[in-house]
């Protein structure tokens, strides 16, 4: 029996392969096609392009943090342009603008974060639609960039941002946690007073404070109770010691209040009674709100400013515009805020309550202004939010301010919230507006230096 040669059966499976070559190639070609067509390969996208998956929240950076970490001894080059274009631009007004779709969403989710209140914890609580979350402010003549947890640490190092005021103050505070938590973990480290009315956490990172003092009418006062009067009573002329007593540890504070003014209350001056409002059956003076609360701001900012000028240590106050509620019917009922996405321009005005309640403290910031200048260190701004919340109407937790309220069916009574704010949410916008003009402040600091 003959035995082929190693040689011979080499050349035979290469004249083989040749031949068959050619059939594999055309085999394979329509396949390649096919399978490019149906399933064409990840091409690598920007982050700003890239859509979140629709069933959770990305988590996502700015570009100045993610390009700050690579270097920990100097700010990336962004930073200096960014510098030298707030140096040299006019004030921005970012209280007109419009709301754009955003990609990017949220710095944090109602999972990452743990120190959202309850009652704000939208996604948690099972809230379906999740379009709210993908929208940012545009000022008109300006940017409003992503807030960057690296530039507010920087700062404001060592210092204590006290929140004081009702609940949109606490709000807001929740809402700055959240973003800066993204970057290093706020321990707390004092809490008091029922539903921790009085709180205050600390970042060991950069050594900052940060407090929330529960003062609905910034002015000393006794809140109605089941066991006490059924009516609010305000000292209009007399500021909360609550906080007042702590404005010499304080470095920054945000004043936020109005809600609470709309209450039946009585109101004092002087250790007299100085009218009411809406105290139907008492021997007094119906004169509304509006005054009492413009006394209240005019007393609030007053003491900040003697006691801070004396001390010398200086302080920043922002006192923050009336965030507008968006009740659409009755607030027992399902649908009482049912818009999903923000109005557009000119679709709803700033009117009526709103804007005389806007109106009180942009005048009484104004003033305190003035008063001032004659001290160094003190910076004063107004947080104008007015507009801006107003025009998000589906930012607010509705019926999800308890979890999944639709459970076992539409009920007859549904409570809403359609007055705080969702978080994440539009109030996060709010915050992002405090830093860039804290770093506006700093850039100038350093040009007068």
């Amino acid at each position: 029996m003959g035995v082929t040669s190693p040689l011979k059966g080499q050349s035979h499976s290469r004249s083989l392969t040749r031949k068959l070559l050619p059939y594999v190639l055309y085999a394979l070609l329509p396949i390649a096609v096919f399978r490019f067509y149906f399933h064409p390969f990840p091409f690598p996208l920007s982050t700003s392009d890239q859509l979140p998956h629709p069933n959770r929240i990305i988590l996502t950076t700015s570009s100045s943090s993610s390009s700050s970490s690579s270097s920990s001894s100097s700010p990336p080059p962004s930073s200096f342009s960014r510098e030298e274009e707030i140096a040299n631009e006019t004030p921005c007004n970012y209280t007109y603008g419009r709301w754009v779709h955003d990609k990017m969403g949220p710095l944090y989710n109602g999972t990452t974060c743990g120190t959202i209140k309850e009652g704000q914890n939208c996604i948690t609580h099972g809230r379906p639609d999740l379009g709210y979350l993908y929208w940012r402010w545009q000022p008109s003549q300006c940017n409003l960039p992503r807030f960057d947890p690296k530039t507010f640490f920087n700062l404001l190092s060592n210092k204590h941002i006290a929140f004081v005021g009702d609940s949109m103050a606490r709000n807001q505070l929740e809402s700055l946690l959240c973003m800066l938590a993204t970057a290093s973990y706020p321990n707390l480290v004092y809490k008091n007073g029922e539903d921790n009315k009085f709180r205050r956490w600390h970042f060991a990172s950069h050594n900052i404070t940060v407090s929330v003092y529960w003062s609905p009418f910034l002015v000393k006062g006794v809140e109605k109770s089941k066991t006490g009067p059924d009516h609010n009573e305000l000292y209009v002329d007399v500021v909360d010691e609550r906080w007042g007593s702590d404005l010499e540890h304080i470095d920054m504070v945000v004043l936020s209040i109005g809600h609470w003014f709309l209450h039946p209350a009585v109101y004092y001056e002087r250790g007299s009674v100085l009218g009411c409002h809406y105290c139907p059956g008492l021997n007094h003076t119906e004169i509304g709100f509006y005054d009492v609360m413009r006394k209240a701001i005019k007393t609030a900012l007053k003491a900040i400013i003697e006691r801070k000028s004396t001390d010398g240590n200086g302080i920043d106050v922002f006192l923050t515009s009336f965030s507008p509620s968006h009740f659409e019917g009755e607030w027992d009922k399902a649908g009482a805020c049912p818009k999903t996405k923000p109005y557009e321009e000119g679709e709803k005005m700033v009117e009526g309550m709103d804007a005389d309640m806007r109106s009180i403290a942009i005048e009484e910031m104004e003033a305190a202004k003035v008063n001032a200048k004659q001290f160094k260190g003190l910076r004063l701004e107004t947080l104008d939010v007015t507009k801006l919340s107003l025009m998000r109407p589906d930012g607010h937790p509705g019926p999800y301010m308890y979890p999944f309220p639709f459970a076992n069916g539409v009920q007859e009574h549904v409570q809403n919230d359609c007055v705080h704010w969702c978080l994440p949410g539009p109030i996060d916008t709010w915050n992002q507006i405090v830093l860039e003009v804290i770093r506006r402040w700093s850039v100038v600091s350093k040009r007068e230096e």
